[in-house]
């Protein structure tokens, strides 16, 4: 089975988990590094996750991980937050998102840069709004010329 396909049965499998448990699923990945094989699923809730909210995902899905089979070889299986600063790129991300300070950066200068600060404000028909933290205005960019956008930790 690809890397793909085994990255999409686990996050099939794992969807309804993380949803039983109040949380939502951010990504899957089945990586190499080194000798060893990585199954990693990261989940989040607006709060931020513990130590308890992975430990629970483990328990419940590592039993339906063995008996569905999907992977050949041996891996490390982990379960963890994705991380404080971690990209935004599904819808999912993007609303729960809301209200919090992000990054982001376009592709080309838009209205003359291409990095901005700020509160997200939402993501509709494409397009991602904020409220830039110096300036104080609100900014709407079409999603096309957005390169990357990510939580950041302001200090």
């Amino acid at each position: 089975m690809k890397r793909t396909e085994i990255e999409k049965l686990v996050a099939n499998l794992a969807e309804s988990i993380v949803r039983d448990l109040d949380l939502y699923l951010i990504n899957v990945e089945f990586v190499k590094e080194g000798q060893h094989y990585f199954l990693r699923v990261y989940i989040d809730k607006p709060d931020g996750v513990t130590i308890d909210d992975c430990q629970a995902v483990a328990q419940k899905l590592n039993p339906i991980l063995d008996e569905a089979d999907p992977i050949e070889q041996q891996y490390i299986f982990e379960v963890s937050s994705p991380g404080a600063e971690r990209p935004l790129k599904t819808e999912q991300d993007f609303s729960v998102s809301v209200g919090r300070y992000v990054n982001l950066t376009t592709y080309a200068p838009f209205n003359g840069q291409k990095q901005f600060a700020g509160i997200l404000l939402g993501k509709e028909n494409g397009v991602i709004s904020l409220e830039l933290t110096e300036e104080g205005q609100t900014i709407s960019i079409p999603e096309d010329k957005v390169a990357k956008i990510r939580l950041a930790i302001r200090f």
